[in-house]
């Protein structure tokens, strides 16, 4: 069995013969692999140092100053401002084959229009200059740069960067895959959010940036139609100097992933369930302060980006990822931006609203933001007041859902929801136009029934499993 020391070296000599890749790319490759071999998985934290973080760590949203009312000095907040929008995934689990922001979210409009009609009534209402950047991979660089064509007349800058390149390493020998002749995209992968901050440096963008007298960036996920340019946060870093800031949210019972904030020897950090000793988890998840979770919407000093990437200091935990090409066992190591928190100076958290984190992961997703839940105001998403319950219901669709065409093919048109608490639908089942769903609703097909919810149709509270229940 080869010792690490062994492992690397020869994994050095590998990489440096691909030539795909950039010289930046291959030594922060190494230097990951380095760091993973010398640790191994993610470390525990040590329980007794964990403290519940305080007010002023984890700041509630409400307590924050009002935007400034002078337009002019919104102008000079918005100046500071970089919207950067991680574009990188594509839409593979909603069966689309191009970025996931391309997928059309309501009224003919994609996550993309969306974001850059906001930013355009930005720039429009204060006469400012908030420029998009958007760090795509080698999976959605070329499409996305033919997608934004289409923007040129737009009030906004539109600057795209990709993120590193990476080999998949073969499990068994610790060798890159590439260098064993798989140099199609199989080959490599984007190490995860983490790379945003060494990618936007490598790229160039973060010292022209600089120089145009940017500051803040705020870095979100681009299917999250909730991740909006918010002044009052905006305006808050600002004022206290803040080099990073974390937006949490409280946890439902949907919400499985999502690390929390801590305060962790004298500095805020996230915490994962991963790194929880096992005979504390049950305690950790019944402690009030930590039902909070990241929501990947991020507030970064880019001055603070530059001295922590240059001095290399950005070491984040490590994640494992391991896959299977063609029957080969690899490993993907990745890591996650939210995790940098820990290396800033005077970071926060900010426990906002639930309406600033609505992501689209899955067509059950979609359904909400498509359904009278929600209109669409300026390019914003916003939640219909007639809705008395604060939560959203929970949907469930099975298989036959799954892919973006099968699942607007099955409706006519989305049902009302406003009323809905829960809805599962399996089975071959079709939905006519305007039908309204109340309440718990079940509509299970049994096998080989095809079922129709008729135009029109109220179902409230209601199990349907074929026809005769309709």
């Amino acid at each position: 069995m080869a010792t690490a020391t062994e492992k690397l070296s020869a994994l050095q000599t590998a990489v440096a013969g691909l030539n795909e890749i950039s010289e930046n790319e291959k030594s922060g490759f190494i230097n990951l692999v380095t760091r993973y071999l010398s640790s191994g998985e993610a470390q525990h934290v040590e329980w007794s140092k964990i403290q519940t973080p305080t007010d002023e760590v984890v700041v509630p949203y409400d307590t924050l100053a009002p935007t400034p009312e002078d337009a002019s000095e919104v102008k000079n907040l918005l100046d500071k401002l970089v919207v950067l929008k991680l574009n990188g995934g594509l839409g593979t689990t909603m069966g689309c084959t191009g970025p996931k922001s391309v997928i059309e979210v309501r009224d003919g409009l994609t996550f993309l229009d969306l974001i850059v009609i906001q930013i355009e009534n930005l720039n429009s209402k204060y006469g400012s200059n908030v420029p998009l950047l958007l760090m795509n991979s080698f999976n959605t660089h070329d499409d996305t740069q033919k997608i934004i064509e289409k923007y040129q007349n737009s009030n906004i800058e539109i600057h795209t960067f990709n993120q590193s390149q990476y080999p998949r390493l073969v499990s068994e020998d610790f060798l890159p895959l590439p260098s064993k002749g798989r140099t199609d995209k199989d080959g490599w992968y984007p190490p995860g959010h983490g790379d945003v901050f060494p990618s936007l440096s490598n790229s160039g963008k973060l010292d022209a940036l600089l120089s145009q007298g940017k500051e803040y960036v705020f870095v979100a996920n681009s299917d999250n139609l909730g991740a909006i340019v918010d002044l009052q946060i905006l305006h808050h870093l600002v004022q206290n100097k803040n080099e990073y800031c974390m937006e949490v949210t409280p946890k439902t019972l949907a919400d499985v992933k999502g690390g929390t904030l801590i305060s962790y020897e004298g500095r805020v950090q996230l915490l994962e369930i991963a790194q929880v000793p096992d005979e504390h988890v049950s305690e950790f998840k019944s402690i009030e302060k930590f039902k909070i979770f990241n929501t990947n919407n991020l507030w970064v000093n880019l001055n603070a980006v530059k001295r922590l990437v240059e001095s290399d200091a950005l070491k984040m935990e490590i994640i494992p990822n391991p896959k299977e090409v063609d029957g080969i066992k690899v490993l993907q190591l990745e890591t996650a931006a939210g995790a940098a928190i820990r290396f800033f100076d005077k970071a926060i958290g900010i426990n906002v609203p639930r309406s600033r984190f609505l992501p689209v992961k899955a067509t059950s997703d979609l359904l909400l933001v498509q359904s009278d839940l929600y209109t669409l105001e300026s390019g914003f998403v916003i939640r219909n007041k007639a809705r008395a319950n604060p939560e959203n219901p929970s949907i469930e669709l099975g298989p036959e859902f799954k892919k973006v065409s099968n699942f607007l093919g099955r409706f006519k048109s989305i049902p009302s929801i406003v009323e809905l608490d829960s809805l599962k639908v399996a089975g071959d089942v079709w939905f006519g136009a305007g039908v309204i769903l109340k309440g718990k609703v079940s509509i299970v097909a049994k096998p080989d029934v095809k079922l129709e919810v008729p135009d029109g149709a109220v179902v409230a509270d209601k199990e349907i499993n074929g026809p005769e229940d309709l």
